[in-house]
């Protein structure tokens, strides 16, 4: 991996924040935890220096700062550190943040994946009543630009065209143009809920916590189940893993789904709309590495095309 300018200065912020300058220094040299187009990551001992997507709005980052450190959600959001030089200071032109470091979920152990406390914390997320003003939830914002990178990645590709297809289904909320229906709009929603965003933190008793603030707001709750959802029914999550999960959601009281009973016309849209997100990039990321998508893109890929297959009058009656 390339070492960029922001980089660099996200490890001396980082490595600065770890300790005091009077302090001698025995540090490792920072390590690079990501470095993407919509955000880059660096961590320097105890403290971790995040610099934000480009095109991050520095009001709605800030909303979300808040919300991460508000007190009520301590025991579910990974709080910031305070940064006196912030919040959100900019680096490269790009808006930063700093936190503590917590262990990630080990991925080398499938197993132990927390699946029951991740939908615990998801539960007592969305029944948390908004302590300010947030800005929208950007999942179906997230699922839309997906899309369009796929369409420009490989427009003459005919595995689009079933993709598309299923996209079109979908209702316009879900695709990012409009507001989820009233009564299910207005939860705290965290946005982009995957294993990839827990983290246990040794302050808190290795308690896992939610991390990465930058799609949380108000909507749909539901959206936060729909990549289990989607991979549950794409037959890439085992049913006992999904019943777990589910569960755990239930018992804690989580509102984006029936008490009780069938759970799916709850989940139907979400999960499509997280399904086409998933194809969407298979197919973009593998046009530009010049290859053919892997075994779990391609069930991704083919789950669009059991969508698009459904009959008018059952997408019009999903889509509604």
């Amino acid at each position: 991996m390339t070492t960029t300018p922001v980089v660099h200065a996200l490890g001396d912020l980082a490595h600065g924040a770890a300790h005091a300058a009077t302090v001698a220094c025995v540090c490792a040299p920072p390590e690079v935890l990501a470095d993407r187009p919509d955000g880059t990551v660096v961590r320097s001992g105890p403290v971790v220096a995040k610099a934000h997507a480009p095109d991050t709005e520095t009001p709605a980052l800030t909303a979300r700062l808040a919300l991460a450190g508000s007190p009520g959600l301590s025991d579910i959001l990974l709080p910031p550190l305070p940064d006196p030089g912030g919040p959100p200071r900019a680096v490269g032109g790009r808006a930063v943040s700093l936190w503590p470091y917590g262990e990630p979920v080990d991925a080398a152990d499938p197993d132990a994946a927390p699946w029951e406390e991740a939908a615990a914390l998801l539960a007592r997320l969305h029944r948390t009543p908004p302590p300010h003003a947030l800005p929208p939830m950007r999942g179906p914002v997230k699922a839309a630009r997906a899309v369009a990178r796929m369409r420009e990645a490989c427009p003459a590709d005919p595995a689009v065209t079933p993709v598309l297809a299923a996209w079109r289904g979908l209702p316009r909320w879900a695709r990012g143009d409009g507001p989820a229906p009233a009564q299910r709009d207005g939860f705290l929603c965290h946005g982009d809920l995957h294993l990839g965003q827990l983290v246990r933190h040794p302050v808190r008793d290795g308690a896992w916590l939610l991390i990465d603030i930058d799609d949380a707001g108000l909507g749909e709750p539901a959206w936060d189940l729909a990549r289990p959802a989607a991979w549950y029914a794409a037959g890439l999550l085992a049913p006992d893993v999904w019943l777990r999960f589910l569960g755990a959601y239930r018992a804690a009281g989580g509102p984006a789904v029936c008490a009780e009973g069938d759970p799916w016309p709850d989940l139907d849209v979400v999960a499509r709309a997280l399904t086409v997100q998933t194809a969407a990039l298979a197919l973009a990321k593998s046009a530009a590495e010049e290859r053919r998508p892997d075994e779990v893109e391609q069930l991704m890929i083919d789950a669009c095309v059991r969508i698009a297959s459904l009959p008018p009058e059952l997408a019009a009656e999903h889509a509604s």
